[in-house]
């Protein structure tokens, strides 16, 4: 088997889950099989947004994040069901634990999807047979379906597992790369979405191959620094190990300030906390970081120091949700005492590409609150036509 693995360099896995929420469901509750079946924040038809939905509702033109009403006009027999956190982390656990068994070098990345390094894995067989025996293994245990992507590093290994879904599993080595690559729109690059694609069709890239020889210092002037790292990415460059701790290292990114005085008005305070949350903000988005995690510390004018932290519900790097964060710490743990210094951390930092924006049910009460705006968008639609109003976001897109 050896003949089969590079004397030098990698064989890594991708292991992706196929629509992970909704195949759960269907796996504790056989019933749900091959129906078109959408995982929302409430069962009732007009509550919610579409986290995930079955490959059955797919092909009615159901997509997360929309709206349950509108899912429901695309898919009448649509079946919802609310999230089961805990019942998804025990399956996710479960999961990666059958990965284990084939290498100790698994990195997961999200609850649905990580890495697996077979470098040294030929004694169970070709890097195909090991992909089909991971396959089987999570099908008759789970009863889940996932693809998986076969190359000598993370980015064409995660690239190649979206090729196929679901139960695809793709092959994708390095001298693949100007076929099956490089025509691709540079939107389907993984790291790229669509603002960036926007810059980047700026300087007159718009698939792989534009991206794989574009000029450096004209991608440095649209993206920044991370636009060689993309160039490297699309030529199939990648040196990034599988890490197993990768998710549980603890890295932070935060600011602090000594006040010119001390301080005891809270709208001042408050002030400070925003400029605070700012360059947190910026510094996270200069290392294209996100944070699960903020806390803030609270000196005193007698010395007294103390530190509160949230974890929060998904991952963030905007300020304006930085700031909330901190902000409702600030309210909830301050005394009311002249205050010498305010710092804000975010903790658990982790690269905005590996993080996995997990919509719970707070998230679904929120969308919930815009329902009034969604009635009042569904009576125009219906008296003038679907294209009579439009989001913003669906419009902006639109336009561009």
């Amino acid at each position: 088997m050896r003949e089969f693995y590079p004397k030098k360099g990698r064989v890594i896995l991708h292991v992706d889950m196929n629509s992970f929420y909704a195949s759960v469901e269907m796996a504790y509750d056989p019933s749900l099989k091959g129906k078109p079946l959408a995982i929302a924040g409430d069962a009732k038809q007009r509550k919610g947004i579409v986290v995930t939905c079955s490959y059955e509702a797919r092909k009615y033109g159901v997509k997360a994040p929309m709206p349950i009403w509108e899912a429901k006009k695309l898919c009448p027999q649509l079946i919802v069901r609310k999230p089961n956190f805990d019942r998804y982390r025990l399956v996710s656990k479960a999961m990666f634990d059958i990965l284990r068994t084939f290498s100790m070098l698994v990195e997961p990345v999200s609850i649905d999807e990580g890495y697996i390094d077979i470098t040294h894995g030929h004694e169970l067989g070709t890097p195909v047979q090991i992909a089909k025996k991971i396959q089987t293994k999570i099908t008759n245990q789970l009863d889940l379906p996932c693809s998986i992507g076969i190359a000598p590093n993370k980015f064409l290994a995660k690239m190649a597992s979206g090729m196929k879904k679901p139960l695809g599993i793709t092959v994708l080595r390095k001298r693949d790369i100007p076929s099956v690559l490089w025509p691709l729109p540079v939107i389907e690059m993984h790291g790229i979405g669509e603002k960036t694609a926007e810059k980047l069709a700026s300087i007159k890239v718009f698939t792989i191959k534009d991206l794989a020889h574009a000029h450096d210092m004209q991608l440095q002037a649209a993206i920044g620094i991370r636009g060689i790292q993309l160039k490297e990415r699309a030529n199939g460059e990648d040196t990034r190990k599988v890490d197993p701790e990768a998710m549980s290292l603890h890295k932070s990114v935060g600011n602090s300030m000594t006040l010119p005085r001390d301080i005891s008005n809270q709208t001042e305070l408050l002030g400070v906390l925003k400029k605070l949350a700012n360059k947190v903000a910026s510094r996270l988005k200069r290392k294209t970081y996100v944070t699960n995690n903020i806390a803030i510390m609270i000196r005193y004018n007698n010395w007294e120091t103390v530190t509160r932290s949230c974890t929060l519900p998904n991952p963030v790097s905007a300020a304006g949700d930085v700031y909330q964060a901190a902000k409702t710490l600030f309210i909830k743990h301050w005394n009311g005492n002249p205050v010498r210094l305010l710092g804000i951390t975010g903790q658990d930092v982790i690269k905005a590409d590996q993080a996995f924006e997990q919509l719970d049910l707070f998230s679904y009460e929120r969308e919930a609150k815009k329902e009034p705006l969604y009635d009042v968008i569904d009576e125009i639609t219906k008296k003038y036509g679907p294209s009579s109003i439009k989001m913003g976001i669906d419009q902006e897109k639109e336009e561009s």
